[in-house]
């Protein structure tokens, strides 16, 4: 069963996500598959993150993350792939990455929901 949202929280990713850019999972593993360079940042809480992810994700939850990405990504061009669980919360902090100056942001539709219904290889 999917989760409900609020009707004040589904307004907030809207614009968020008339802000950024997404893209699908299919293009995140083409990417992957073709060896092309960017950061894939899983910004989920540490517990869904240690229950599975997406291989060779780093793990810098939304709620740090503005405050830890520029230690780990210091370069505000590097291509960067952010998902959550099902692509709202990473709409929000592409939304927040792109206002601290970052340009190269994508937010991946579906998240883990979509990668994995896809049965794209997962790691813990």
């Amino acid at each position: 069963m999917a989760k409900q949202h609020s009707p004040r929280f589904l307004q907030l990713v809207a614009e968020a996500k008339s802000r950024i850019r997404e893209c699908r999972v299919a293009d995140v593993r083409a990417q992957q598959q073709a060896g092309t360079p960017f950061v894939l940042i899983d910004v989920r809480e540490e517990s869904e993150y240690a229950a599975g992810h997406i291989p060779g994700a780093i793990h810098i939850s939304k709620g740090v993350l503005e405050r830890d990405i520029e230690a780990k990504v210091p370069d505000p061009h590097t291509p960067l792939v952010l998902y959550c669980g099902g692509g709202f919360r990473s709409a929000l902090a592409a939304d927040a990455l792109q206002k601290m100056g970052y340009t190269n942001v994508l937010s991946m539709d579906g998240g883990w929901r979509a990668w994995t219904e896809a049965g794209l290889p997962t790691e813990k």
